[in-house]
């Protein structure tokens, strides 16, 4: 009986559960909704937008140049298509192989000999115990980053040029005076230590973020397991700050063919042009002083399409190795 009683009312909630309205599914808000829920932040990455489509992707658009027998009274919808003759011309050019070759030789010993140094400041930035001393020390390495050229290639004169401090302490000690301002041979490593007075410092500042973001639990784990300090750093720091410094490595190589045209062009006479001549003061003297414009353009161009491919291909070879890269990819 008791059986027979309950049953009716189970019965009829079961009917009112199925007669329940399904939840309509959860839709994703259209491109105006996500505009007007997000337009505080779009406002504030406009100038940045505005940064890089003016001064980046429009002036993509002059690459046309490079096909062109360009003239500037002319313009660029009247002046005549030459095809690939400007590719043509400066792949026979000797003085744009020698160029090249210098420009790989500066990018390689920069990339080598300055790439790790703000890496290898960062970790003894962030080994610093004193948060006043680390401050110091920041502020100090900072300062040569806003500090121009003209005033660098100076000091290094007085201090490296044939009468400045170096020689005169060689000469006192009798020794015979070395000028490296004006060594040939010595000018991919004359530009390297410049880089590195000026730009070693502000490089720290990537660095030292990605080590903040890293989760100090690591290292008390670590600590307890008995890692010691050079262990903590080889397992827990150096991989925690990988992605960053890929990333960081990445975008130097599509920057590999462009060294620093202000800081050598204010040097190139003190070596000359076989040893000072890089691809961006090529298309300087011999394109934009010369009036060949499509030459310059055709320079430029293979440049920018040099880095894309690298760009591209370390960031594959970084997904082979499990790191994200650039960007992800599409199987990721």
């Amino acid at each position: 009986m008791t059986d027979t009683a309950t049953s009716p009312p189970a019965t009829a909630d079961r009917q009112r559960t199925t007669s329940r309205p399904a939840r309509p599914p959860h839709r994703r808000p259209t491109l105006w909704q996500r505009v007007k829920r997000d337009k505080v932040m779009l406002l504030l990455t406009l100038p940045g937008l505005l940064y890089f489509l003016l001064f980046h992707y429009v002036p993509v658009l002059g690459f046309m140049v490079a096909f062109q027998d360009y003239e500037p009274y002319l313009g660029y919808m009247h002046s005549p298509w030459v095809g690939l003759d400007n590719f043509t011309a400066v792949l026979a050019a000797p003085k744009f192989w020698s160029a090249l070759v210098n420009t790989l030789e500066i990018a390689v010993v920069q990339l080598v000999f300055f790439f790790p140094v703000p890496i290898a400041l960062a970790l003894l930035l962030n080994s610093v115990l004193s948060s006043r001393l680390r401050r110091f020390v920041q502020s100090v390495v900072y300062l040569p980053h806003f500090i121009g050229w003209v005033i660098i290639v100076s000091v290094f004169q007085q201090i490296l040029g044939g009468a400045g401090v170096v020689p005169d302490l060689l000469d006192s000690a009798g020794l015979p005076r070395y000028d490296m301002m004006g060594d040939p041979e010595a000018f991919p490593w004359l530009l390297t230590l410049q880089l590195v007075w000026k730009d070693a410092g502000w490089g720290t500042i990537i660095i030292l973020a990605a080590l903040l973001s890293i989760d100090r639990g690591l290292y008390e784990a670590a600590a307890i397991d008995g890692a010691n300090r050079w262990r903590r750093l080889w397992h827990v720091t150096l991989p925690g700050i990988a992605p960053v410094i890929i990333l960081l490595l990445i975008l130097n190589l599509g920057m590999v063919l462009s060294v620093g045209f202000e800081q050598i062009l204010l040097q190139r006479d003190a070596v000359g042009p076989d040893a000072g001549e890089v691809l961006d003061t090529y298309v300087y003297y011999h394109g934009v002083r010369d009036n060949q414009w499509g030459t310059a353009s055709a320079v430029g161009l293979i440049k920018a399409l040099v880095g894309t491919a690298l760009v591209l291909g370390a960031n594959k070879l970084a997904h082979i190795f499990g790191h994200e890269g650039v960007y992800r990819s599409a199987d990721r």
